[in-house]
């Protein structure tokens, strides 16, 4: 594994754990060039995944992406970061078992939704926001409207 500060090609495992979820190894890691310590995690994939987006392009699924933009929907969220990567390994393993090797964006959207829904409901408008592409405060007040007749 390379250093993330030096560049050094040859860093050294110091502990490995299992996450508390099983769907990773957490390896800490040392570099002896620099001194460096990090973090590193091994994830089991179970096949090769290809988002068809909207526009007919196809690209290869992004497990870090999809971090990303759940991480940018929660942030400032007073949600535990352990409650957001056990969702996130949920989203990938159901998006994974679809059993199909082409999985249409807006079906990984949809999943998405359903598991901010279930942890932050503001999270979950401002993913819809980006995810729907909402264009005026319009947008918004009829989404808030839908899922407030929707709760009752």
């Amino acid at each position: 594994m390379k250093c993330p500060f030096c560049g050094n090609e040859d860093t050294q495992v110091k502990d490995s754990r299992s996450t508390e979820d099983n769907s990773a190894i957490r390896r800490r890691r040392f570099c002896a060039a620099c001194g460096a310590r990090f973090t590193t995690f091994e994830r089991i994939q179970l096949r090769e995944l290809t988002v068809l987006k909207k526009n007919g392009k196809k690209v290869p699924f992004d497990r870090d992406k999809l971090e990303r933009s759940i991480h940018i929907s929660l942030r400032k969220r007073p949600v535990e970061s352990d409650r957001v990567e056990r969702m996130i390994s949920g989203i990938v393993r159901r998006v994974e078992s679809l059993g199909e090797s082409e999985v249409e964006s807006n079906v990984i959207g949809e999943i998405v939704m359903e598991g901010l829904q279930s942890i932050d409901s503001v999270a979950y408008v401002r993913f819809a926001s980006v995810y729907k592409n909402f264009r005026e405060a319009r947008d918004f007040e009829e989404f808030l409207g839908e899922i407030t007749s929707n709760k009752d």
